[in-house]
Formats: structure tokens, C-alpha cells, sequence
């Protein structure tokens, strides 16, 4: 399997609500065909493409040469009858992460390329276990991180809809909406319940923030990735050269309440801090290895400290994962999401289109992350109290000796710096 720009993306659930589409998801829109198909046969592409590509090779212990014969031979007098037999087949696969979208939903997916998109800003999956939609991080600076939404709360409403039962489809065709409208979540946060009103808005997405933090540890770079965008890779090699010039002494990576997002920019990223070594493996049905490689172009090699949490999803994970393996970082935080799968994102001859789980992705060790998330090797939980107020009412600390996390960070690096031998700042 190649790693490609267009096709590869990872946990697919994962669907940022705009109505320009999902920044965090990479979807191949070109050739497709410019008739449509007709219901049946829309059927059968998606059938088809299930039993060439899907991971499980048992479909879940379901006989899927029998669902065809069972989908087939029915009647479809208009393209809503299939979808629905189409979400019924697939709902077969117990997989929320392979599902479909009918063609406007699919178009809500695209891929924005001018880094700009309406909506309130969170990114969503669905609980494997429990069906529950979830929240797996709020976009920074948008309306739902504003509003307070944290990752992992749980969404229990939508406008006053109950979600119980709901795909993330149907919770973004909810959610979404235009620039100045409102859309209201009830919301489930260990055992409270939250209301949130929230105003849709124009979003113009930077996925890397950077800046020269003058620490007990010395001059250190710090660099604030928010999501893996294809424009994420040029951000970060523009921060990573800029703070080169100023001769910091090591580097602390802020990957908290970073959802994830293309599977070849993180590949990228990781590049360029890791010179040698593998950085990540995807593993398809048939057990064939796709192994991506460091380049030798690493950018730096000065001491590293990445900070994740809960929050930090797929190619957040795949990145603090080949840090950690190849000794290259030291993770500080809490233990990651875990989203440990790769879907492909198919358009359908009628303009619908097809996510389906194709591969395991596993860190340079060959472990799968998926459930069970990246134990950092520092560990520093915050309180329900110290986290919404860092994050929410207290912003100004965040990333300053007033947060626990980036304090233990400094902290650690500061003994990194110390073995390396670079000069640290006076005290």
C-alpha cells in the first residue's frame, strides 16, 4: 500500500464540522465519473469496494458474498432506497469508521483548500463500545473551544434531537449550518450534564503557532501544532527554521487537543525531527507492511519534549508514537485518544461517496494504538478544575510555567539540555 496525498486519512469518524468539509480528512474527488449510476448499481460499487479493501478479511463473521445476494435482489425505485440498504449492509461490519455519505453529506467532507471553513470548530468520532458521538477536540479559537466544548465530552443532543442511535452523518448534517446561525449541544461531561449554545462562524484554520520561550531551562522553541492539514508540513518547517536562527536550546511540541488528520503530514513532520529509524507501519488485510521511513533530512536534533493528552487523536498519535520509540522525544501529559486505523475515502459514481477502514497503523515497536491510546513517559494529570480553566478561562497560561504540563515539560528538557551540553539561560 502507498501512502498517498489524497487518500489516506486516519479515523475517518473523525469529521470536523463545517459546511466546506472536514480539514482533518483527506478525500480523492478526482475522476469521478460524470454519469450517474443507478441505484442498484450504486449498491453493488460499494459492496464491491467493501470486499476488496475492508481489513477483515471475515467482514465481521458475516458470509458478504450472501449480502450481496440479499442487496441485489432488491427493488430500488430511487437513490434513498439504496442509501438506506447501503447504510444497512455496512452497519454489518459492527465498523463505525467505514460508513457512507450521500452526496451532500460527502461534499461536507471536502477538502478546503484555502484553510477556511464554516462551522462551530469540533471534531467528532463515535464511541466503538457505547455508540455515543464524542467529542475528540475542539479546534482552537473556534466557536465550540470558545464555548468550553473539551475533548472527550460526551454529545447527548443535538438542537433537542437525542443522538442515541446516530451516525456522525446524520450529527453533521445537525450541526452544521450557516455563518451567524446557532446550533445548541447537550452535553455530558463525567456526570454533568452542559448545555451549549453555539454561533456558527467563518473559521480560518492555521494548524502551527510558534514562538521563543525564555525558560529556567534556557531560550527554548516552542511550537503549537493544532491538526495534521495539508498545509501543516510547510507550517512546521517554517517553525522549526525560524527558531534554528534563534539558537534555542531545545524544543517543547504541544500536541494537546490535536485531533489527528492526513496520514502523509504527519509522515512529513515527523521527518523532520527524526533523522533515522521507521516511523510508522500500516498493515492491510492481506498482512502486506507499508514501512515509512525517516529520510536523513531531519531539521534538528536538539532536545525535544512533546506534550499530549487525551485529546491528541490518529496523526497525533502517530507522530508522539515514532518520537517515542526512536528515543527521539520525551512525552509529558496524559494518555492519548487511541485511533489506531486507516480508512480510505471513496467518491461514488452519483456524487455519494465511501469511507471504509483499510489498514492498522502500528508505532515503530509494532504497537497498535488503537483503544488503548500512547502512555507518555511522564505522566501529569490535571483536575477537571485545573483543565477547564486552562484551557477555557485562564488562556493566557497556557504554555507558561502556570500550566503543570508545560512546567513538567521545561522541567525534563531542561535535563536533557543539561546531559547534551547546551548552555542554559542564567537563573
Amino acid at each position: 500500500m502507498v501512502i498517498t496525498k489524497s487518500r489516506l486519512v486516519l479515523g475517518a469518524t473523525a469529521v470536523t464540522l463545517s459546511t466546506l468539509g472536514a480539514i482533518s480528512l483527506g478525500i480523492h474527488s478526482q475522476g469521478q465519473a460524470l454519469f450517474k449510476a443507478s441505484p442498484k448499481e450504486l449498491v453493488d460499487e460499494v459492496w464491491q469496494i467493501v470486499q476488496r479493501q475492508y481489513v477483515d478479511g471475515t467482514f465481521n463473521q458475516v458470509d458478504w458474498q450472501a449480502v450481496r445476494k440479499e442487496y441485489l435482489s432488491k427493488s430500488y425505485s430511487n437513490p434513498q432506497d439504496a442509501y438506506k440498504s447501503i447504510r444497512e449492509m455496512l452497519k454489518k461490519l459492527e465498523d463505525p469508521y467505514t460508513r457512507f455519505m450521500d452526496p451532500e453529506e460527502f461534499k461536507n467532507m471536502q477538502v478546503d483548500t484555502s484553510g477556511e471553513l464554516t462551522g462551530i470548530g469540533i471534531t467528532i468520532g463515535q464511541d466503538e463500545k457505547t455508540k455515543q458521538l464524542v467529542v475528540i477536540a475542539p479546534i482552537e479559537d473556534t466557536p465550540a473551544f470558545k464555548a468550553g466544548v473539551l475533548a472527550k465530552d460526551i454529545i447527548l443532543k443535538i438542537n433537542g434531537k437525542d443522538t442515541k442511535g446516530m451516525d456522525t452523518n446524520q450529527a453533521v448534517s445537525l450541526i452544521r449550518g450557516e455563518a451567524g446561525s446557532k446550533v445548541n449541544l447537550t452535553i455530558q461531561r463525567d456526570k454533568q450534564i452542559k448545555q451549549f449554545d453555539i454561533t456558527r462562524a467563518r473559521i480560518e484554520i492555521h494548524p502551527v503557532k510558534f514562538s521563543e520561550k525564555k525558560t529556567p531551562a534556557g531560550n527554548l522553541g516552542y511550537i503549537r501544532l493544532n491538526q495534521f492539514s495539508a498545509n501543516a508540513g510547510k507550517e512546521m518547517q517554517t517553525a522549526i527554521k525560524n527558531l534554528e536562527n534563534k539558537k534555542v536550546a531545545g524544543y517543547i511540541l504541544d500536541l494537546r487537543g490535536n485531533p489527528g488528520g492526513l496520514l502523509f503530514s504527519s509522515v512529513d513532520i515527523a521527518r523532520m525531527w527524526i533523522d533515522k529509524g521507521k516511523i510508522v507501519s500500516t498493515v492491510e488485510r492481506q498482512g502486506e507492511a507499508e514501512n515509512e521511513k525517516a529520510n536523513g533530512r531531519a531539521l534538528t536534533n536538539k532536545p525535544l519534549v512533546v506534550l499530549v493528552d487525551k485529546g491528541s487523536a490518529s496523526a497525533s498519535e502517530i507522530l508522539s508514537g515514532a518520537l517515542q520509540d526512536n528515543k527521539r522525544a520525551t512525552l509529558v501529559g496524559t494518555q492519548t485518544f487511541g485511533k489506531g486505523l486507516v480508512q480510505s475515502v471513496r467518491p461514488l459514481e452519483d456524487g455519494s461517496g465511501l469511507a471504509v477502514t483499510i489498514a492498522h497503523y502500528y508505532t515503530p515497536n509494532g504497537t497498535d494504538i488503537n483503544h488503548k491510546g500512547i502512555s507518555p513517559d511522564v505522566k501529569v494529570d490535571l483536575t477537571k478544575k485545573q483543565m477547564e480553566d486552562l484551557w477555557l478561562h485562564e488562556r493566557d497560561k497556557l504554555a507558561t510555567l502556570a500550566d503543570p504540563q508545560f512546567a513538567k515539560a521545561v522541567e525534563v528538557i531542561g535535563k536533557k539540555i543539561a546531559v547534551k551540553g547546551t548552555p542554559t539561560a542564567e537563573k
